[in-house]
């Protein structure tokens, strides 16, 4: 019989448009995969999406695909719901869904086990735009958002404030962290297998929304062209993090790579996403494609494997794990 799935897309955060430009490639894929999709536009109406997953009369779905970013939709709150109505969904559960958007939370368990980050803290507004926190370079960010909302980089020299106060709408508190120069490598991981290293290369100073999303100019360089010790570093610690955390299903780990520096000390953490992009050229796509599993196998593997925490349900399938042989392929984002 076919699997009915629900795709959640949209949401309340900074990243709805995103949600909802992704959740196209998904749907599409899913259909090829072979399932009945419906579709349902998440909003702050909470009574509403139990009712779109729960018609009176109507079974609910045998799996929900989880395709929401940012806040509200991978910090736990939507996966609360789900438990609660006992549907299985894709990606991560609450605990780890929520550690993973908390960027400092995540840092700690990351140093706990061994895992370099860079130093820094949570201060409030007042000391940041005052700049007393650390001297300049650094870098300013928002504790719980994804796709680069409200981070800049402070580089000595730079006629600008690290935040705007009109405009920062990010909460009261923000993480300021030593800037650490270097390459930016991102490694997905699937049921807890590391699947490969890519390096990303922008126009500007970093990964920002502009570079994700809008410019012709990124490179997402996969296998990164990088030493194997420093490949070996960020798989090993890709998979470590994603344990440490509990997460499931797929997420992508970012790190620095600091070229001053060699093997493990060389790779700075900077972040898990649990709830990593999944339209075609995302770096949560390519990694496993070179590993054998194309997108529309991919979608389907994650509502296969779909998880809810209060039902019983069997281990995930194998996934192929990375070969170093494995031939340079170049994309463009």
């Amino acid at each position: 019989m076919t699997k009915t799935v629900a795709l959640l897309v949209g949401g309340w955060s900074a990243e709805r448009g995103v949600s909802l430009f992704k959740g196209e490639h998904v749907e599409r894929a899913l259909i090829e995969g072979g399932y009945t999709v419906n579709v349902i536009d998440v909003t702050h109406d909470i009574t509403k999406l139990i009712n779109d997953l729960t018609p009176q009369g109507q079974n609910k779905p045998d799996a929900v695909f989880n395709n929401l970013y940012g806040r509200g939709g991978e910090d736990g709150v939507i996966q609360g719901v789900l438990e609660a109505l006992q549907i299985p969904y894709s990606h991560s559960g609450v605990m780890a869904s929520a550690i993973g958007m908390d960027k400092p939370t995540a840092k700690r368990i990351a140093t706990s086990v061994g895992i370099k980050c860079a130093d820094g803290r949570v201060a409030s507004k007042e000391e940041v735009l005052a700049e007393t926190v650390m001297p300049r370079p650094y870098v300013v960010k928002p504790l719980n958002e994804g796709s680069s909302y409200g981070v800049q980089i402070i580089l000595e020299g730079d006629n600008q404030a690290p935040l705007n106060a009109q405009s920062w709408s990010f909460g009261d508190e923000v993480l300021v962290e030593e800037y650490i120069e270097g390459r930016e490598i991102h490694v997905a991981v699937l049921d807890g297998v590391a699947q490969e290293v890519t390096e990303i290369i922008v126009p500007g100073r970093f990964f920002d929304y502009d570079a994700k999303y809008d410019s012709a100019e990124t490179q997402l360089i996969t296998p990164a062209e990088i030493p194997q010790d420093i490949r070996d570093t960020a798989l090993q610690n890709a998979a470590k993090i994603f344990k440490e955390i509990g997460a499931e299903g797929l997420a992508r780990c970012d790190f620095i790579y600091d070229v001053s520096k060699t093997g493990k000390d060389a790779v700075y953490f900077l972040e898990i996403n649990t709830m990593p992009g999944l339209s075609p050229g995302s770096v949560a796509v390519i990694q496993p494609e070179l590993n054998g599993m194309n997108y529309t196998q991919l979608c389907s593997h994650l509502v296969e494997t779909a998880t809810c925490h209060s039902l019983t349900n069997e281990n995930p399938k194998s996934v192929k794990a990375p070969s170093s042989n494995d031939a340079v392929q170049k994309q463009s984002a």
